[in-house]
């Protein structure tokens, strides 16, 4: 039997009750980014229904670490404080991300590989923190304070995402392990050792 593992996210329970549970209905996605994956999900489900293919939905929540994307707040944030520029933070910055470690999510990944037919599973820290709170966090480890500005909330932005890890758990066993603390400090420690390109990034 083939096996196919789907990268989905945690965008895709917008207006949902938290913590996000995978059987809640999320028919209704409010930016591109999340449609595609509710197209993508949808397409994984009819051809694990025609062909039998063992396919794993895996829901990421706000993956952060070495090498991040750079169009995400944790890298962002990173690059503008190192380089003294202004931190811009859409609305009041009190949003709260379930941050994943990227390694959590890589191991988790992985033991989603075993034969499970057809699932959808949330990884997440089930820990949510708000925006302010994860650029202190940053601002310590640098030592720097940042200078922030405000910009308008973004309308396909959301207000929180939060998991709940207990199918990850059951299933595959899996939990994250890596405190945040210790993810933004290998975040740094990433981005200083790259900084001759890195910094050059445009978001």
């Amino acid at each position: 039997m083939k096996k196919y593992i789907l990268a989905s996210t945690s965008s895709l329970y917008a207006g949902q009750k938290m913590p996000f549970k995978e059987d809640l209905p999320v028919n209704e996605p409010i930016s591109p980014y999340a449609a595609s994956k509710k197209s993508g999900e949808v397409t994984c489900y009819t051809y694990h229904k025609l062909y039998n293919i063992d396919i794993t939905i895996l829901r990421y929540f706000t993956v952060y670490g070495p090498a991040a994307r750079p169009d995400m707040s944790p890298f962002r944030f990173i690059s503008w404080i190192t380089q003294a520029k202004p931190v811009i933070i859409y609305g009041n910055g009190k949003q709260s991300r379930d941050f994943t470690y990227v390694d959590d999510i890589a191991r988790g990944t992985i033991m989603a590989l075993k034969p499970l037919g057809f699932e959808i599973i949330n990884l997440g820290s089930d820990k949510p923190y708000k925006l302010v709170d994860f650029l202190h966090i940053i601002e310590k480890k640098l030592n720097k304070k940042a200078k922030v500005v405000h910009q308008p909330f973004h309308p396909a932005d959301m207000k929180a995402t939060w998991a709940d890890i207990s199918k990850a758990r059951k299933i595959l066993g899996w939990r994250p392990k890596t405190k945040i603390e210790k993810g933004i400090e290998n975040s740094i420690t990433w981005f200083k050792d790259n900084r001759t390109w890195a910094a050059k990034v445009r978001f």
